[in-house]
């Protein structure tokens, strides 16, 4: 016999079906809650399918955000062997059927004969590592979103109470000039305070550069509180509305700091990290962020595999003699893997900056570049020649990943 059982999961609860062997279901299905309860009711059928088979049977459930999480976490203490099914290779699945039916039920006995028909890779242990570093990117990635959205709303508060404090600071956004502004919100505050209160305030704030830089940027304060075309500020909603912006942009910045230390030490744990690492062009946060979003490379059996994972594969369109002109990219499965390999791309294939200013940046990709430029050359659009670019990338992240080497050994 080979006995499986599949769950259909949904929030708080899964569809329960075994199958003693394919094609020979056993019992009716049932629903289950995701309470210790519930979960204790699971186990017990799966030990009753395992007494009637004499094999215990592995589970299939379909990959569902979060909503799995109780259930892998249960089982997995009890050490059930776990398969964790994409989506897309299940909703493939479903759709070989004639008949469109979609039933919990119904889609508890699909996974059961899917585990029939597809060789599926077991759920690793490993996968518990790589998930953590995927919740904490995504999570990275979302204060990000509400960050920029509140320093765009400090902006254009800003710009109505004191403009010209643009400019007083290489960075607007920097931590010693938010607090620099919370402690002088207006240009009135400036006029009245002494070019050395405001320098010792500076200096306070920013203890790694010197007096005179403080004493400097105190003068400049001075300036652009002179400049300033709102002498008064008549609205003091504004003023509440400034600092509290502030003080978002800087609890922001303190969480977005915490979670790239947690997202860096947990990633340096993971062999791969290091080797996504080594193509020129791909930073700390893009490794991660693509490493997560991959998670076990053994999943795909070819690279073509991963890009269509990525969604930029193309979307091919035919029917008879009818040939679609323009295929777009199927955009499909992890979009946040799509904009971190844009952004690889975008930062190795740059155009060349003063050597100043280059030695800060991440080197640039001279073969992907050559690639780019070989692109345009023969006349493709910008877009067509980033998402051939992102493309290759992902061709070279397979073969590193698959033969666990560095960017240098295949180049």
């Amino acid at each position: 016999m080979n006995p499986v059982v599949g769950l259909d999961v949904s929030k708080g609860e899964s569809q329960v079906q075994a199958y003693l062997d394919k094609g020979k279901p056993y019992r009716k299905g049932f629903k289950v809650s995701h309470t210790l309860e519930g979960l204790k009711e699971l186990f017990d059928f799966l030990e009753e399918v395992k007494g009637k088979t004499g094999i215990q049977p592995p589970v299939v459930l379909e990959s569902t955000g979060h909503y799995h999480s109780p259930v892998v976490y249960y089982l997995e203490n009890r050490h059930y062997l776990l398969i964790i099914v994409n989506p897309l290779v299940s909703y493939r699945a479903k759709s070989s059927s004639l008949r469109k039916v979609k039933t919990d039920p119904i889609d508890a006995r699909h996974l059961c004969e899917l585990y029939y028909k597809e060789d599926l890779e077991p759920y690793k242990k490993r996968g518990i590592q790589l998930l953590n570093l995927r919740n904490l990117t995504r999570q990275h990635e979302n204060v990000t979103g509400i960050y920029v959205q509140t320093k765009l709303l400090f902006q254009s508060i800003l710009d109505q109470v004191f403009p010209e404090y643009r400019g007083v600071f290489g960075d607007l956004h920097s931590i010693v000039s938010l607090k620099t502004l919370l402690e002088y919100p207006s240009s009135e505050d400036i006029l009245m305070a002494s070019e050395e209160q405001l320098a010792t305030t500076i200096n306070d704030l920013c203890k790694s550069r010197s007096l005179q830089w403080a004493k400097d940027k105190a003068s400049m304060l001075k300036a652009a509180a002179a400049r300033n075309p709102f002498e008064k500020t008549i609205y003091k909603s504004h003023l509440l509305s400034l600092n509290m912006y502030i003080d978002m942009l800087l609890q922001y910045k303190g969480h977005l700091s915490k979670l790239e230390t947690e997202i860096d030490a947990l990633a340096k744990e993971i062999e791969e990290y290091n080797i996504i690492k080594s193509i020129p062009g791909i930073g700390e946060k893009i490794a991660a962020t693509i490493i997560s979003e991959v998670g076990e490379i053994d999943r795909f059996t070819s690279p073509k595999k991963l890009v269509a994972f990525a969604g930029i594969d193309p979307s091919v369109f035919e029917s008879g003699k009818f040939r679609a002109t323009q295929n777009r990219i199927t955009k499909r499965g992890s979009s946040r893997l799509r904009h971190a390999l844009y952004m690889a791309v975008g930062a190795a294939i740059r155009d060349k900056r003063k050597a100043r200013t280059d030695e800060q940046l991440l080197p640039r990709n001279k073969r992907l570049r050559e690639y780019y430029d070989k692109k345009r050359e023969e006349g493709k659009p910008y877009k067509v020649t980033i998402i051939a670019c992102a493309n290759k990338l992902l061709h070279w992240i397979y073969a590193l990943l698959k033969n666990k080497s560095t960017f240098q050994d295949i180049a």
